[in-house]
């Protein structure tokens, strides 16, 4: 059922197929779980860490395509790779929503989980979990997706 599922998503990537596969063969390859589910706007397909449980990265289909939203637990380990990204991917992330619960605690539900404090180009960002890392897949994106879920990948063992 899952197989079956997975390559029904497949279908739906378009042209970042070939980018999608590389980065569940690296997310399986790493010791991940895939679980698949549909949402209004399509599938969401999670990869969870077999260690913690915890989500690593999820892709999402939106109407500009296919995307993934990382949840990096480790970002301060390696948060200099940021400065690093493409210039498209800089701005995707600045653009992100502020976290209401780092800027002001109050503002937000208390049982929502922190957002990312973190600094790129010398620029300090306080980004919602949800929205921080969450890069459109394409030929130019991908390298570096795998890079950064290598780094977090590579910072759990350690």
């Amino acid at each position: 059922m899952t197989d079956k599922n997975y390559n029904e998503f497949l279908e739906t990537t378009g042209t970042g197929r070939y980018f999608v596969e590389e980065i569940n063969d690296l997310l399986l390859d790493s010791n991940c779980k895939r679980e698949i589910k549909t949402a209004k706007s399509g599938f969401t397909v999670s990869y969870l860490l077999q260690d913690t449980k915890k989500t690593l990265a999820t892709f999402v289909c939106r109407k500009t395509g296919i995307k993934i939203r990382i949840f990096p637990q480790r970002l301060n380990e390696y948060m200099e790779f940021l400065d690093t990204l493409p210039a498209k991917m800089k701005k995707e992330i600045s653009k992100a929503s502020a976290c209401k619960r780092l800027v002001n605690p109050n503002d937000c539900n208390p049982k929502c989980v922190t957002g990312y404090d973190f600094i790129m180009d010398r620029e300090h960002y306080q980004k919602c979990r949800y929205m921080a890392f969450m890069p459109s897949i394409t030929e130019e994106s991908t390298p570096y997706i795998k890079i950064f879920l290598q780094n977090e990948l590579g910072s759990l063992k350690g």
